[in-house]
């Protein structure tokens, strides 16, 4: 492939995304965590430094109290929703609220998965707190579309897809503009730049685990896929199960899991040591600490249960918009669309033409990314459409793509279809003072089916 052909779908991917972003690229977002982690950094904190009387912008802090107990010990933690007597110390102690003698006040600290933090690290050097976190994420989400149709070329260089260039142009444009992708591509703001930068870096593992011919690049890619977006982590069945279908001897399979283990180790460690410099633990990222209105079910139930499993099936596969016959028209609920309406063209992967070996691992990859999220505590609102399967929807690309059922007209049609509907949210979620989307409730409201 020629590189002109790389860097025309880079320019598109800006000129695209950027005239959609508008105004945006011209200002910080609503929720400028990363940047925040940033300037922190570069001051030598891992908190986020605010005064008692300062909003943090944004929601999804993580707030860590300071007290002095009547023996004259100082522990660190949060007082329950739940039991509103007690104080839970970050050993997971459970302190009555009447031994507490003196509180020295709040932390603040950024939950999120660190990774991309380093991408906005150029913008806080230039503006301190005040950096811009959407052009960073512009530009990154622009390349997304060179790196997707580099996977979808590096598949029928394996023998897994017999598409032609032509084809894979259309998967990408499925990809980029007809799902949910595109809306996510120009908020900027903490959540959507994490599925942006952790989509970039799935795109860049998936292309290093066929047949397993790079483990160190995935490893690393990995790592820091996890390390951006909890749940990617779970990707680790594509590289594993390529690493056993692809050499001749067991002897290969071993060296090829070590060299895919060890960048993950090496980056493991000092996250774990970040975590534990934080929170005092290094399994604590911080969302046990979130300072959301919803601390109470999440005390009672957990971050993830299957409590949340009937709600997150509903929002992923069930939700619909409403239509009316005065202005808006139509409009969506917070918990977003689902994911076959965004992305039409996925009815596609129920009728595969072709099976090639890569197949199950893809299917496997697939659930082992998405079940996290289906019981987590939170179902991704507020949102367009169901943003958590942007963590699995290179695969369901990759799905498409060695599935050879041809694209002819109804597959054309069914991806720009899904484009219009997406180039509509992404046009108008958090425009227009909300006026096409109803947003009552919360994410732990039980969804109905519309």
């Amino acid at each position: 492939m020629k590189p002109r052909l790389y860097a025309a779908l880079y320019a598109i991917g800006l000129l695209v995304y950027g005239v959609v972003a508008g105004d945006r690229l011209f200002h910080q977002s609503a929720a400028p965590h990363f940047v925040l982690q940033a300037d922190a950094w570069l001051h030598g904190r891992s908190s986020i430094e605010f005064s008692p009387t300062e909003k943090l912008r944004g929601d999804d802090w993580a707030k860590v109290e300071s007290v002095v107990l009547d023996d004259g010990s100082e522990v660190i933690g949060r007082r329950l929703a739940t039991q509103r007597t007690m104080f839970r110390a970050s050993d997971g102690e459970l302190i009555p609220i009447s031994r507490i003698r003196q509180s020295k006040g709040q932390t603040a600290y950024v939950s999120f998965p660190p990774f991309p933090t380093l991408v906005m690290i150029p913008s806080a050097i230039v503006s301190g707190k005040n950096g811009n976190d959407e052009v960073p994420v512009l530009l990154i989400a622009a390349a997304i579309l060179p790196l997707t149709l580099l996977l979808l070329r590096r598949l029928a260089q394996a023998g897994l897809s017999g598409r032609s260039v032509v084809e894979d142009l259309w998967l990408t444009a499925a990809f980029a503009f007809g799902s949910v992708m595109f809306f996510t591509a120009v908020q900027g703001s903490v959540w959507f730049a994490a599925h942006v930068v952790g989509v970039a870096l799935v795109l860049v593992y998936a292309w290093a685990s066929i047949e397993a011919r790079r483990p160190v690049i995935a490893g690393l890619a990995l790592a820091c896929a996890a390390l951006t977006r909890t749940p990617m982590a779970f990707a680790f069945p594509l590289f594993v199960l390529e690493a056993w279908r692809a050499p001749s001897t067991n002897r290969t399979f071993v060296r090829a899991l070590v060299r895919f283990a060890l960048p993950i180790v090496a980056l493991a460690i000092p996250a774990m040591l970040y975590n534990h410099a934080r929170f005092g633990s290094i399994t604590e990222f911080g969302h046990r600490y979130l300072d959301v209105r919803q601390q109470l079910q999440i005390e009672q139930f957990g971050l993830a249960s299957l409590h949340y499993l009937a709600r997150n099936l509903a929002v992923a596969f069930t939700l619909l918009p409403d239509f009316g016959a005065s202005a808006p028209y139509v409009q969506i609920g917070g918990h977003g669309l689902a994911i076959w309406l965004t992305t039409p063209i996925l009815v596609y992967l129920l009728w595969p033409v072709d099976k090639p070996p890569i197949h199950r691992a893809l299917w496997i990859t697939v659930a082992c990314v998405a079940l996290p999220a289906l019981v987590y505590q939170n179902s991704g609102w507020v949102q367009f459409g169901y943003r958590f399967s942007l963590d699995y929807m290179v695969f369901l690309i990759m799905l498409l793509a060695i599935g050879g059922r041809p694209l002819g007209v109804v597959a054309k049609l069914l991806i720009a279809v899904g484009i219009a509907i997406n180039l509509f949210g992404a046009m108008t979620f958090e425009r227009y003072d909300w006026r096409f989307y109803r947003l009552a409730g919360n994410a732990y409201d039980v969804v109905v089916p519309h």
